[in-house]
């Protein structure tokens, strides 16, 4: 009966230890789709970032849309800074939020009460702060794998 009680709970503490690493992946894996899909986001502003700054210049509702964007990209920032993190994922999920941090401050100093100025942003680091960010994700692709 002691023997059958002692294997009973080393099966029972065993089937716990599984579940708890079935979800450490889980959550690992959650968490490189959203950061993913986050730098995705970044990846697509940047690409389209140039041709909507030049056409921004001469034309008022695409400046508005470009303020617009830039201040939902804000948000999605600090969004993103609060992401739960798996411990897996912290050191990487750090270079994100300070890439992040870095196109925060750029996109910031480049509006004055929500309005862009054009040319500060046109010749700001941002596409090249934007680039270093969308690196990050090959080291999000590995630890998905």
């Amino acid at each position: 009966m002691r023997k059958t009680l002692i294997l009973f709970t080393i099966f029972f503490s065993l089937l716990l230890s599984g579940c708890s690493l079935l979800e450490d992946v889980n959550q690992s894996l959650d968490y490189v789709t959203e950061a993913t899909e986050y730098i995705n986001t970044w990846n697509d502003f940047g690409q389209e970032a140039p041709q909507m700054i030049q056409e921004a210049i001469g034309n008022p509702e695409v400046k508005a849309e470009l303020e617009e964007t830039l201040a939902v990209m804000l948000t999605e920032i600090e969004d993103f800074s609060q992401t739960e993190v798996p411990v897996i994922a912290e050191d990487i999920h750090q270079q994100v939020v300070d890439q992040s941090e870095q196109i925060k401050e750029l996109i910031e100093s480049n509006m004055t009460n929500g309005e862009v100025a054009l040319e500060k942003l046109e010749n700001s680091q941002l596409l090249q702060k934007i680039n270093e960010l969308t690196e990050l994700v090959n080291l999000l692709e590995d630890l998905g794998v």
